[in-house]
């Protein structure tokens, strides 16, 4: 029998996050521009300068509604005929609202490029707000409220923000809004926060796919740009407070069989020059199924099916001076939730005592830097990174300088940023669950002040 030889690997072709070209069009948009050859799902990313903050008091949830009604019809379209003519393009139109502004997303396929951003630029320019459209939208969110709070791992979220966050501060609140401040709004609402804060002097639009062929500045000049507005200059960005006096709260949810666990604290965000130590740190800790947490709480004690520990940017500031949530999630079986939690602490003082070992780094820098090219395959995953950086007020480069410095980072390092993000006395526990049966096993464990509130 005749054996082909064995094919061998070719020589590694070095990678680097893509770079944009970055330009404003003459409305004062901001544009950031990528060609990725191969990919002819081209994908944009607007982001418009409308933030939680900037909500009426007593309208949380007017962003969310506004971004959802941007797409249900225009001064040109019904939302019926928008949602067709998106369809006919091969498009896919969404938006949400965050506490660092709203962001439009748009995929569609490079041939239909400019009939899609004509459909866009018709959505920011001049949605139609109608009165019965935004009635709907409001009757849905209501609708979604009662499952949020239904779902341990959205109660949990939620109760975490409210204990973090001093009441007056919007991110204390829920997002989308609670079931009292969506039932007061309407059109009229949604269009005036639309007109105080839609425009394209304070907006970024980025553009990623394979542009061969493609007069991007043509199609521009005829979609977006078209979309006027005021010289408004950016709003400012109020300062984060946070309490995280160490303490634990129970959700109560009587006969529950599996209790959620999320502990957090605030910590910096990606302008300082921990951020890489910390991610790789908490990596180490709560990365994947092979980190600390995973292989004493999952594969020795069989407590659960996996804890995560992570950290997510909450908001940013030109100054540095936003901040991210340090958290750790998972659910374990009721019975054990004492002694998970318990584990849980032994796994954060061993931390701080004794250190990561090389090993873990090492296998960290793999997964987090080797599988970088892997993660921006796509036109969407690289455009949604560069709106990221947009909104956290990052230079273009800050992904690529990322993994340089992630590689560099060491084990030293790795531990002090892990050991500073999770310190064991600094952290807030929201745990939702039948308090009748974990209340008293998670007070003797001393981890903090306890307290019980109805589901």
């Amino acid at each position: 029998m005749t054996f082909h030889p064995q094919p061998q690997a070719g020589a590694p072709r070095p990678w680097a996050f893509p770079a944009p070209d970055r330009g404003t069009l003459d409305n004062g948009l901001t544009v950031l521009r990528c060609h990725r050859p191969g990919q002819q799902v081209v994908a944009i990313e607007i982001s418009l300068d409308a933030p939680l903050d900037a909500e009426p008091e007593g309208l949380d949830g007017v962003a969310t509604i506004m971004a959802r009604a941007l797409s249900e019809g225009t001064d040109k379209h019904s939302a019926e005929e928008f949602a067709a003519e998106l369809e006919r393009c091969g498009a896919t139109l969404d938006a949400h609202a965050d506490h660092s502004g709203v962001r439009v997303s748009l995929e569609v396929p490079v041939s239909r490029l400019p009939k899609a951003l004509g459909l866009l630029a018709e959505a920011l320019r001049a949605p139609a707000f109608a009165d019965s459209e935004v009635e709907r939208l409001v009757r849905n969110r209501l609708d979604e409220i009662p499952h949020e709070t239904a779902n341990p791992a959205r109660r949990a979220a939620k109760e975490l923000s409210k204990e973090l966050f001093p009441a007056t501060a919007r991110m204390s609140r829920p997002r989308q809004g609670t079931e009292e401040t969506v039932a007061g709004i309407d059109s009229a609402a949604v269009r005036a926060f639309y007109e105080a804060h839609v425009r394209p002097a304070t907006a970024t639009a980025v553009i990623v796919g394979d542009l061969t062929g493609v007069d991007l500045d043509a199609v521009l000049g005829d979609s977006l740009g078209t979309w006027t507005g005021d010289k408004a200059e950016p709003r400012p960005v109020p300062p984060i407070a946070a309490d995280d006096t160490g303490r634990v709260v129970i959700v109560d949810r009587p006969g529950a069989v599996q209790t959620q666990l999320l502990i957090g604290r605030i910590g910096p965000d990606r302008h300082d020059r921990v951020w890489p130590a910390q991610v790789l740190g908490a990596y180490c800790l709560g990365g994947t199924l092979t980190s600390r947490l995973d292989r004493v709480l999952r594969e020795e004690k069989g407590y659960t099916y996996g804890v995560r520990a992570f950290g997510q940017v909450l908001r940013s500031a030109p100054d540095g001076s936003g901040a991210s949530m340090l958290a750790v999630s998972g659910s374990v079986d009721t019975p054990n939730t004492g002694p998970a939690l318990d584990d849980l602490w032994k796994v954060l003082r061993t931390l701080a005592a004794e250190g990561l070992t090389d090993a873990e780094r090492d296998v960290a820098v793999q997964n987090l830097v080797g599988v970088a090219p892997l993660k921006f395959e796509t036109a969407a995953s690289v455009a949604g990174t560069l709106a990221d950086q947009v909104e956290q007020f990052l230079p273009d480069d800050y992904q690529a300088q990322l993994y340089v410095r992630l590689a560099e980072t060491g084990t030293v390092e790795a531990t002090a940023a892990a050991v500073s993000a999770f310190p064991v006395d600094r952290l807030v526990t929201i745990l939702v669950g039948d308090a009748s049966q974990i209340e008293e096993p998670v007070r003797a464990l001393g981890i903090g002040e306890v307290s019980v509130v109805t589901g």
